[in-house]
């Protein structure tokens, strides 16, 4: 088995599996829209069909409405009951 290096620093990789294709890509698209990303891969999940896809997201840099967001729905350590 091969084994998986981290990605650089502020990076994350992304792996989605659906049961078609047009599944995988919308959820790919959700995320485009909120970080900078690579180009997805796409191959087949398996035997019984499926899709598994592949992207790199930058977390240093995100779209303006999830940086919002991401900032808002952070809690602080005294939120928690």
């Amino acid at each position: 088995m091969k084994s998986l290096e981290p990605p650089p620093t502020g990076h994350a990789q992304v792996r989605i599996i659906a049961a078609t294709p047009d599944a995988a890509r919308h959820v790919a698209e959700v995320l485009r829209r909120c970080f900078d990303s690579t180009e997805q891969r796409s191959y087949p999940a398996g035997a019984d069909g499926g899709t598994c896809l592949h992207l790199t997201v930058d977390t240093t840099r995100m779209a303006e409405p999830a940086r919002s967001w991401l900032v808002t729905s952070r809690s602080s350590s005294g939120d928690h009951t």
